[in-house]
């Protein structure tokens, strides 16, 4: 019996074994990458100024900067635009060259759009330049006013008050622009830090004469006018602190992902719900308390014109709001709540 076990056991192993293995899978063919072939081209003049052969599909714009940057070293990326059309809107340097709307022969309309200097550079610039002027009229140095007033102290406690507030509202936006605010544009063109400064030094030193004047006349309704414009100034000053850390929550470092700001859990955010940009409400709301507090005409005239352009840059954010996100809430106004 053992016997006839172990042949019955032998003849299975050899049955097993001769049966058919299975064919080994061929092995998957590469994929075939389609290189691009990309062609640069002076939007004014239609002049071909590079070629570019065999470039990935997965390429950024970016990369194709940094490829024309090579073969002409005097425009660095960031001084670089490309367009698909002359007249066309910018591409972004993170725009991919495979979902660009192009065949496998790209052409790109470059632009100079000149030298380039940092963002922050130049809010740095805005802020210390008139936080440094309005002092130097407050301290009442020579050549300012006439010389019996140099270096004098002003008997009105309001002017000092307008000095604290003043100095407060800059170092509070430098202190922002280094820790907070998260820039999407790296640069922005050299000319606009000459335009930018005027503006704020120019005005910071037309405001700073008259409240620090010798002459200076106190706000008419006295203590109690100062106080109430001191308590709006300081309000609105903690609202624009509470949301541009909102603003700023909503980035990833490094990242251009845009996101719908909401109403957190912190009251000064709940504007949020009535008004696409309420960073510029209370910052118009600060130089309102400041208005009243100094009832001095250039500051109002600052206000007035700071409405102005801040107006029109909310009205750009609302719009550029409303293309990107469909579910973008209706009920919302650019900077004042169902008005504007």
């Amino acid at each position: 019996m053992d016997t006839l076990a172990l042949e019955a056991k032998a003849t299975g192993q050899e049955k097993k074994s001769s049966a058919p293995r299975p064919r080994p899978k061929p092995p998957k063919k590469a994929k075939r990458i389609v290189y691009f072939e990309v062609e640069i081209v002076d939007a004014k003049t239609k002049e071909k100024l590079l070629l570019l052969d065999k470039v990935e599909p997965t390429s950024t714009i970016l990369d194709i900067k940094a490829l024309f940057h090579k073969s002409n070293p005097q425009w660095y990326p960031a001084r670089q635009s490309l367009r698909l059309d002359p007249k066309g809107k910018c591409l972004k340097d993170e725009d991919v060259l495979q979902t660009l709307p192009v065949g496998t022969t790209a052409s790109f309309y470059f632009s100079d759009m000149g030298a380039q200097i940092a963002w922050g550079t130049v809010f740095l610039s805005e802020c210390y330049g008139p936080l440094l002027i309005y002092l130097m009229f407050y301290f009442r140095l020579p050549f300012i006013y006439a010389p019996k007033y140099d270096f004098s102290s002003s008997k009105h406690w309001v002017v000092h008050l307008a000095c604290m507030c003043h100095s407060f509202h800059y170092v509070k936006r430098i202190l922002e622009t280094l820790f907070i605010h998260r820039i999407s544009h790296g640069t922005m063109p050299l000319r606009n830090i000459f335009k930018n400064c005027s503006y704020y030094w120019c005005f910071a030193a037309w405001m700073a004469y008259y409240i620090n004047h010798p002459l200076y006349t106190p706000p008419y309704y006295g203590q109690q006018q100062v106080k109430t414009a001191l308590i709006i100034f300081l309000f609105c000053q903690v609202g624009n602190f509470s949301i541009n850390i909102t603003l700023r929550n909503l980035k990833c470092p490094g990242s251009k992902v845009k996101k719908i700001p909401h109403p957190t859990k912190n009251p000064f955010t709940w504007i949020f719900a009535l008004v696409s940009c309420p960073n510029y409400t209370y910052e118009l709301g600060s130089w309102m308390g400041f208005t009243v507090m100094t009832q001095c005409l250039p500051v109002a005239f600052f206000t007035i014109v700071g409405f102005v352009l801040m107006t029109v840059w909310a009205r750009g954010k609302h719009r550029n709001y409303r293309k990107e996100f469909r579910d973008y809430p209706t009920l919302r106004s650019p900077i004042l709540p169902f008005i504007l």
